[in-house]
């Protein structure tokens, strides 16, 4: 009993040139050049036998559905951790190259900075006064949800009171 899936030749047919191997990719063969535009030493070659078509193999059957895994919070910490590498690697190039001091003054104290170290520092303000106020909209909407959930937990207690006496 043999494993290739192929069908075998029939009586009339040759057997083919080389056997398939299993793990190796299957190639279909080059289309060969009509006959009219063949090689004159080919026209010269005796005559040979029309080639007999194969019969219609079997269509394999599809491929079952690939298991899609689901993302988790541990793979997003993973790609946030290498986006922000990649962030602090710009970082550190952007300092390494803007070395040059210059004179900083912010309400009346002064002193000499590398311009990278001044300009990430005015980066890393701007950035804290958006976060103090995001936290103080998340503060605020938390408050506003949890007077909601109150209202909505005595209508429901005062709604299951007036079924339980009706």
């Amino acid at each position: 009993m043999t494993t290739d899936p192929r069908a075998a030749p029939t009586p009339g047919e040759a057997p083919p040139a080389q056997p398939a191997l299993e793990n190796a990719p299957q190639v279909p063969p080059q289309p060969t050049a009509p006959p009219e535009q063949a090689a004159p030493v080919q026209a010269q070659a005796e005559p040979v036998a029309p080639q007999q078509a194969a019969p219609p193999t079997a269509v394999p059957p599809p491929l079952p559905p690939q298991h899609r895994i689901k993302r988790t919070r541990t793979s997003g910490i993973w790609v946030a951790v290498g986006f922000f590498a990649v962030i602090l690697l710009l970082l550190l190039i952007f300092i390494l190259q803007n070395g040059t001091d210059v004179s900083v003054s912010y309400l009346g104290m002064h002193g000499h900075l590398p311009l990278g170290v001044a300009l990430l520092l005015a980066a890393v303000s701007g950035v804290l006064l958006v976060v103090l106020a995001g936290a103080a909209r998340i503060s605020q909407l938390r408050a506003t949800a949890r007077r909601h959930r109150k209202v909505d937990a005595k209508r429901a207690a005062a709604a299951a009171k007036q079924t339980a006496n009706s």
